[in-house]
């Protein structure tokens, strides 16, 4: 058995599949979710990256989907899971330039450091470049 996952943003569905495995990170805690997962609602954390692995068994085991979102919500109900970020990225579309270019803009503008870690311009420009597979 599966899951069946979406990952939406108001504007489009940036992901819709099968897996066996989601992570997220959301302002609780970390959250891992696999087949037969209790209901659940939780808030993402800002900046942060959602991982969507394979279908256990599959001979290729690893991330299918890595993406990158602001901020959203996570229902988990009857093995389906929906990511509902605010705004949201997949590790193949960003790109990394234009995420670092706006990494250094959030950070120069959020000006103190203590300021530059809150941001969450700051956190999503991070979560894009950590998405996408960079240290960020």
């Amino acid at each position: 058995m599966t899951l069946h996952v979406e990952v939406l943003s108001p504007d489009r569905s940036l992901w819709s599949g099968e897996a066996g495995l989601v992570i997220a990170k959301t302002i609780d805690g970390d959250i891992g979710v696999q087949t037969g997962h209790s209901p659940v609602f939780g808030i993402l954390s800002p900046g942060s990256v959602v991982r969507i692995r394979e279908v256990p068994g599959d001979e290729n085991p690893g991330d299918v989907v890595r993406a990158a979102v602001r901020d959203g919500f996570l229902s988990v109900t009857n093995n389906r899971v929906s990511i509902l970020a605010s705004s949201g990225e997949l590790s193949g579309e960003v790109d990394t330039g234009t995420a670092q270019a706006d990494l250094d803009a959030a950070t120069e503008a959020a000006g103190s450091s203590a300021e530059a870690e809150e941001s969450a311009e700051v956190r999503y420009a991070r979560a894009r470049l950590r998405a996408a597979g960079d240290s960020a």
